[in-house]
């Protein structure tokens, strides 16, 4: 029986393929195809074979990585493993930079840490040990030390930042610019169509270097809407930070009808815990998530959200660390603002009072 070839009729075979097909892992495959040690002359003959008559050429970026001997990038997600466990943004946000990895024939390592020293740590011996060829920084602080660890050691870099975040010179940095201006104004109009006009958010840690670009963004959109700005709680992105952050606003002399929340996870608590709350959704309180996810879709009712591709935003990361990598010029891309998605959760104008 012939063997079965990869992928659909005109893919490039990548060397998940060349793996799968000769059954061995895609680490041998990778010492196989540049003659490193780590595979028997046999286990190299026979990837090679299978390589060949795949029709595998290695693209333009693994050939130039696999002069650095690493053939990996590097991602170490300085947060709390609980908060990841109910967070579904960065499965899907690591999803995006392995589809352009593995077509590169390239490895992630990826670590799990708590706090940005230990992840200082993490990206100093990775590439005090040339484990990686570069990495990716994702939720920036403010007065970050992995942007100053990466600009005295060199090493290639992607990250998203605002566009008046300061940016060491000499990095070899690749930027992708978000703004957040322009989505709270979309929130904000929408609201106050539906005539809400006692708004409140729901924030991030103000560790977060987003979340300073937010609160100035939001203050600035409701101040300008609403005449004065409108009210936040910082909570820590749980569900049950944003249950006791909503307590906190329902318990005011006069509440909010609508409250955005930086992230989905707080968002869905409250419609989930919405009766124990004392509060009806969307009739005495409408809900807006900061982020789409399956949790805004499959709550009842669903919620109207702030959406981005974040599987998108992963695979631009990569691709933005990899031109850094390859040498070329740094890059400054700007991504789209995030588009409000209207669900249940805000279909309806306030209750009476409101």
């Amino acid at each position: 029986m012939p063997r079965t070839t990869a992928g659909a009729v005109g893919a490039r075979p990548t060397i998940r393929d060349i793996a799968r097909v000769a059954g061995v892992s895609k680490a041998s495959v990778s010492y196989a195809l540049n003659d490193l040690p780590g595979v028997s002359e046999e286990t190299r003959a026979r990837i090679r074979a299978t390589a060949t008559e795949l029709g595998w050429r290695p693209s333009a970026a693994a050939r130039s990585l696999s002069r650095a001997r690493a053939g990996a990038v590097g991602l170490a997600v300085a947060r709390d493993v609980h908060l990841l466990e109910e967070e579904p943004y960065y499965m899907r946000f690591i999803a995006g930079m392995e589809s352009v990895l593995a077509r590169e024939g390239l490895s992630l390592l990826l670590s799990v840490v708590p706090d940005v020293d230990s992840a200082v740590e993490v990206l100093r011996d990775w590439w005090g040990e040339r484990r990686v060829d570069g990495v990716v920084l994702t939720d920036l602080r403010v007065e970050d030390p992995r942007v100053a660890l990466v600009t005295e050691l060199g090493i290639p870099c992607a990250l998203r930042a605002g566009i008046d975040d300061r940016m060491p010179d000499g990095a070899q940095l690749a930027l992708s610019v978000e703004t957040e201006r322009q989505s709270f104004v979309e929130v904000v109009d929408h609201l106050l169509a539906q005539g809400h006009r006692r708004l409140a958010r729901v924030a991030g840690p103000r560790e977060f270097l987003h979340t300073r670009r937010r609160d100035i963004a939001w203050a600035e959109v409701t101040r300008s809407a609403l005449g004065r700005a409108a009210p936040v709680v910082v909570a820590d992105y749980t569900s049950a930070g944003g249950l006791a952050a909503t307590r906190q606003l329902l318990d005011r002399s006069q509440p909010p009808t609508a409250v955005v929340y930086d992230n989905d996870v707080m968002a869905a608590a409250v419609v989930a815990e919405r009766e124990r709350l004392g509060v009806r959704v969307p009739q005495d309180l409408a809900v807006v998530a900061g982020e789409d996810s399956m949790l805004c879709r499959l709550a009842s009712p669903a919620i109207s959200c702030l959406h981005r591709d974040v599987v998108a935003d992963g695979a631009r990361s990569a691709r933005l660390l990899l031109e850094v990598v390859l040498g070329r010029s740094s890059e400054v891309t700007v991504t789209e603002p995030h588009r409000l998605v209207v669900r249940g959760t805000t279909a309806s104008s306030p209750a009476a009072g409101g």
